[in-house]
């Protein structure tokens, strides 16, 4: 949803907010989430990497709560429920302009495969250690600029930098992940970066995607510039400051769990106080 939400910053910022518009692209992409989230589940169960050295909550596989073809009904379904309201979420923006129709259905389409793909089928790409390319790609700059399209069918370059910080960040929420589960997923075959890199430098990575998405904040407001206003979002710093301290100094994985949903808010609390900072600027 933070992509989403900054891009529809961003379009108000520029008077071309719409709420119709809004409120499909929110459920379009909860919807899509949940699927990620089954399909993680799902595939890590298929994959082994939810076994009994897995730390972290338990999955609803693994714990037995539903049955594997369960879950692939449930992914199902949710398939189907994204793809009509993504239909819809199309219709409204371009109408019948056929031709950015398509463009969108097939990044679309390209979404609900990423979210299935990450850790389910044969060579799920999770497992070879693309997740965070797939995040910054998806959940940042196709998500940003392609909701930014939505309500003002433009491209603007600029704001190439926001849905990077956007992508990094989430990237990041990805990495805590991956540091905490990374003896369970080195057992399991999945070659997250963390299992690739080590713990030491996953840590120097981590902070390389705070650094460098704060980076792009601030060379967008310097492009950009209007009012001080603008810089609200680095009331965000301390709470990215924590984030990246205690993932280098919390070395049990059940000690890095608040982290991994700090490291959540804080992302969507930065697109909160950037967008604002946009729109009052």
């Amino acid at each position: 949803m933070a992509s989403i939400g900054m891009g529809s910053f961003l379009a108000a910022a520029d008077g071309a907010f719409n709420g119709r518009i809004f409120s499909l692209a929110i459920l379009t992409t909860i919807l899509l989430q949940i699927l990620s989230n089954l399909s993680n589940d799902y595939g890590d169960f298929i994959h082994g990497a939810d076994s009994e050295d897995r730390k972290g909550p338990d999955r609803l596989v693994q714990s037995g709560k539903i049955s594997a073809s369960g879950m692939k009904f449930a992914m199902g379904v949710f398939v189907i429920l994204s793809l009509i309201t993504g239909l819809l979420l199309l219709y409204m923006s371009f109408g019948l302009n056929w031709k950015i129709f398509l463009i969108f259905l097939g990044l679309g389409v390209a979404s609900i495969a990423a979210a299935i793909l990450y850790t389910s089928g044969n060579n799920p790409y999770g497992y070879a250690g693309l997740g965070d390319i797939s995040v910054v790609l998806f959940f940042g700059l196709t998500g940003v600029l392609g909701s930014y399209y939505l309500f003002t069918q433009e491209f603007v370059w600029t704001l190439i930098y926001p849905a990077l910080s956007v992508g990094f960040f989430s990237a990041a929420v990805l990495n805590v992940n991956n540091i905490r589960d990374i003896e369970s997923d080195h057992l399991a075959g999945k070659r997250s970066i963390p299992v690739r890199l080590g713990r030491q430098h996953a840590v120097w990575y981590h902070w390389f995607l705070l650094i460098t998405g704060s980076l792009c904040a601030v060379a967008y407001v310097y492009l950009n510039y209007s009012s001080i206003y603008q810089f609200i979002f680095v009331v965000t710093t301390p709470m990215l400051m924590i984030n990246a301290i205690a993932i280098k100094n919390k070395t049990e994985a059940d000690k890095l769990d608040p982290y991994l949903k700090q490291m959540a808010i804080t992302t969507l609390l930065f697109v909160l106080t950037f967008g604002l900072g946009q729109l009052i600027g």
